[in-house]
């Protein structure tokens, strides 16, 4: 039984990146099937219809390219979230993707802006800079292996492709540092060593003088 619980938390911070997945994966298969086109339930800047995109635009998707291209880099760094953040893993996912939405909305240019890469630049910075922020071994680490396996994305907050959303790639990247410093004291931080007091270190006082403790004198009484 014990061993039963350990494996369902030792698995569950992969739920929410599965679900995720699948259902941008799902939406697609719907959009293709019946064909309907999504696109214009993406971020419209700065109109009201367009602002709907806010909270649907990271779940489109144009083509099975760029659904794949986002798949894998968003279930590897929202399994990343899950298991190191898991205290502010859906506060910086639900925040965090409606603040990257909105300030879509309001730099982009004047075009539907689609898909999860805005919540991938999203958890690649708030991971990355995070660990930094923080100063744990532990995910100073996980922030060297992020920017080993995605540390090329940083060039697409640049308009260097035509075609790509650098503006919500941009957005993702801003909302997830500002996110890194508000939680900088959320979950794991850096740990703080402290000494254990031994019987040695009572023979001296605070200014490290030799002060053994006096042994008090046991007198008794003969009748």
């Amino acid at each position: 039984m014990e061993n039963e619980n350990q494996l369902k938390k030792s698995t569950s911070f992969l739920l929410i990146p599965i679900i995720y997945v699948i259902a941008i994966w799902v939406i697609y298969w719907i959009e293709i099937n019946f064909d309907f086109n999504f696109n214009k339930f993406g971020v419209y800047p700065r109109t009201f219809v367009g602002f709907r995109g806010v909270f649907l635009t990271h779940f489109i998707h144009s083509n099975t390219n760029h659904l794949f291209n986002n798949s894998i880099p968003l279930f590897v760094l929202l399994s990343s979230l899950f298991y190191f953040y898991k205290k502010v893993a859906y506060k910086v996912l639900l925040i965090g993707g409606l603040l990257t939405g909105l300030l879509t909305w309001v730099i982009a240019r004047e075009s539907f802006h689609i898909g999860a890469s805005g919540i991938v630049y999203l958890l690649f910075s708030f991971i990355f800079f995070s660990g930094i922020i923080k100063k744990h071994y532990r995910l100073v680490a996980l922030s060297l292996i992020i920017i080993f396996l995605y540390g090329s994305m940083i060039w697409y907050v640049l308009p260097i492709k035509d075609g790509m959303s650098w503006e919500g790639h941009l957005s993702g990247f801003l909302t997830g540092f500002i996110l890194s410093i508000i939680y900088r004291k959320k979950g794991i931080v850096k740990e703080q060593h402290h000494f254990q007091e031994t019987d040695f270190d009572l023979l001296f006082d605070e200014n490290g003088n030799f002060s053994p403790p006096k042994v008090e004198e046991r007198v008794e009484e003969e009748f």
